[in-house]
């Protein structure tokens, strides 16, 4: 049924990143899927040239700690590892996850998300965004 699922996680939100990991590894499992991570910083032009251009010395700390951290999570998956690949990108999260989607070929996207509240009422969550401009089906997981 899937081919490939995209998993948007914050790595600094331990719980919803491993609620959302939970399902979309259970769905892997049944369907013979790869399961992508991705991690989206916001957007700086001196991380983003340092990143592109590879010098690893001269990355921001923040990108590199998630680099690190990403690579971490993924390892630690229960599936086979060339099931699973990771990227980090730079930029708003809606618009990173629908660019990455379309780029692996994504046919679901798994997202963790909270409880709604007086904030995510106001601004909208991560989560609502991309339900509302993804191209794909979106499981979201609470």
């Amino acid at each position: 049924m899937y081919r490939s699922i995209l998993v948007p996680v914050d790595i600094l939100e331990e719980e919803l990143t491993n609620n959302a990991i939970k399902h979309a590894v259970y769905l892997a499992k049944l369907t013979n899927a790869r399961v992508h991570l991705l991690h989206v910083l916001p957007i700086s032009t001196a991380i983003i040239n340092s990143y592109a251009l590879g010098y690893l010395e001269f990355k921001d700390k923040a990108s590199v700690k998630a680099e690190e951290d990403l690579k971490a999570l993924a390892d630690g998956l229960d599936l086979p590892s060339e099931s699973v690949s990771y990227s980090l990108a730079f930029g708003s999260p809606r618009d990173e996850i629908a660019i990455v989607c379309g780029e692996i070929g994504a046919d679901l996207i798994v997202i963790g998300s909270r409880r709604p509240n007086i904030t995510t009422h106001l601004l909208g969550s991560n989560a609502s965004g991309i339900v509302r401009y993804a191209n794909t089906s979106v499981l979201v997981v609470r």
